[in-house]
């Protein structure tokens, strides 16, 4: 293979565009986010990266709580235009409706699929973001979307950003944990 060094940058191939919700000054703000992913096993926690300057981070750091929210590709244009605006601006609780769950401090999209409720566990200083470690409270998934006590990822149809663009997830090719048993030396 031939490669060329491209220099550092924040680079991963694919990532869900999620709305991470919060309670800013006790009205509800969603904003887009990708750089989200699981951090651990046991106890459940998921993390996300927010930029210091973004308006949801107050409401991060008020609440000690946010949610992160699976929209589904239909609703694109408004997953979008929530990371287009500042909840400092424009006021975004009608985009979603919302609704809470056990933490009553973190807003979830009912519109969404899956909705994580998180209770701040803790707080990085990554320079330019702010890495939010989030113990999950709880996890919400629409009934249509459970297979085997799961939210399937086809019938949640999440949004994938990648290369500044927005994906659908594409068919399944194998399952995980599962296809390298059929791996032989050569």
């Amino acid at each position: 293979m031939d490669k060329i060094a491209l220099g550092p940058m924040p680079y991963m191939s694919v990532m869900p565009a999620l709305l991470v919700g919060a309670n800013v000054k006790g009205k509800p703000n969603y904003m887009t986010a990708a750089w989200a992913t699981v951090a651990c096993m046991a106890p459940p926690m998921v993390c996300v990266a927010l930029n210091k300057a973004r308006f949801t981070v107050k409401g991060i750091e008020e609440n000690k709580t946010f949610s992160l929210n699976v929209p589904m590709a239909n609703h694109v244009v408004e997953t979008d235009h929530c990371g287009l605006v500042s909840g400092a601006q424009e006021d975004k609780s009608g985009i979603f409706t919302t609704v809470y769950g056990k933490l009553k401090t973190a807003p979830l999209a009912a519109e969404c699929p899956v909705n994580i409720e998180c209770r701040v566990f803790s707080s990085v200083d990554c320079g330019s973001h702010l890495l939010y470690v989030g113990e999950v409270a709880e996890i919400h998934a629409d009934r249509s979307c459970i297979v085997d006590g799961r939210p399937d990822t086809g019938k949640c149809d999440p949004i994938v950003y990648a290369q500044s663009a927005y994906w659908r997830v594409g068919k399944q090719i194998d399952k995980a944990f599962s296809a390298g048993k059929k791996y032989r030396k050569k």
